[in-house]
């Protein structure tokens, strides 16, 4: 059995993610621990609900930081709606969230089992950077760790152009992560886009009749929107649903490259940047798997067994 906790901040794509773990046999999710990041925490904990009790899963779900440590304005409504999944006007979730603080739960559960929880990090990595405070011998309490985050070769999707939006969101956690934790797995933007979901695809999934399937429909259809109108691609892209893939199944990676990863703090046009080390010049550590391709087929294949 796969033991996992998903750091999320819902999110269509956090979505998908979720219900790739979900559906995966042999997985158990032990918690959710939101974060604030695609829309604010009210809504990103609210959607970690709905997501839960579409799923039927009883999993705990930990709220956790509601900014980043240097508080930053830019979110991701634009592209997931201003709910975070869609605005199509969910019912809500009745469920009861958990009094502890997620960077707290984060330590504990590791604490209570340590070298046998994956976590998988796809929102920003505040609750993530306040845990490592709280316990700086967090990494060799983990199994490991899997990050979709960074643009790795300065392709971003903020408004600061080099800068990922996970990293972006809060660059001062990516910083305490990447410099804490020896050894992690990182799933870009760039790998994102090289793993692009044809529509055709897409619109096939769509005629699966689950309530998997429908409410995947429902929530992606922003996303889609925004992906053909705004960047002119005729693709679906998963992001947080790529990374939980190669955290579930690590054979699914065809080519990676070990490599010291940074953040940059301080730039006036590359605050959030992941600056990577492709020479090794620097004399640091590395730090980073970081995943270059996948199996595309077999992504597809997960992605498909998720809404099934």
């Amino acid at each position: 059995m796969e033991r996992i906790i998903i750091d999320t901040d819902p999110g269509v794509d956090d979505a998908h993610a979720i219900m790739l773990a979900s559906a995966y046999p042999g997985v158990q999710i032990e918690a959710l621990t939101v974060v604030a990041g695609n829309v604010g925490l009210e809504r990103t904990v609210a959607n970690s609900c709905t997501i839960l009790d579409i799923l039927g899963e009883d999993v705990p779900v930990f709220a956790g930081c509601d900014s980043a440590l240097i508080p930053h304005v830019e979110d991701a409504a634009h592209v997931h709606g201003i709910d975070g999944l869609g605005d199509v006007n969910l019912a809500p979730s009745s469920r009861a969230v958990e009094k502890q603080h997620a960077s707290n739960a984060l330590v504990r559960l590791a604490q209570e089992s340590p070298g046998e929880i994956t976590l998988v990090a796809i929102g920003p990595l505040t609750n993530l950077a306040v845990a490592l405070k709280l316990e700086p011998d967090l990494p060799a309490l983990y199994k490991r760790l899997v990050i979709m985050g960074g643009a790795v070769d300065a392709l971003g999707n903020t408004s600061n152009l080099t800068a990922e939006f996970n990293i972006f969101a809060d660059p001062e956690a990516a910083h305490i992560v990447f410099a804490g934790w020896p050894e992690f797995t990182l799933v870009s933007w760039e790998a994102t886009l090289a793993h692009g979901i044809p529509l055709e695809v897409f619109n096939q999934w769509q005629t699966i009749d689950s309530q998997r399937s429908r409410f995947f429909s429902q929530i992606s259809e922003k996303t889609v929107d925004f992906i053909t109108r705004v960047m002119g691609r005729s693709e679906i892209y998963g992001a947080d649903g790529l990374a939980m893939a190669v955290a579930l199944e690590p054979e699914i990676v065809q080519r990676s490259e070990q490599r010291p990863i940074m953040v940059e703090l301080n730039g006036q046009h590359t605050r959030g940047q992941t600056t990577v080390d492709w020479m090794s010049r620097s004399g640091n550590p590395s730090n980073a798997h970081i995943i270059r391709e996948v199996d595309p087929e077999r992504f597809q294949e997960l992605m498909r067994l998720a809404i099934t």
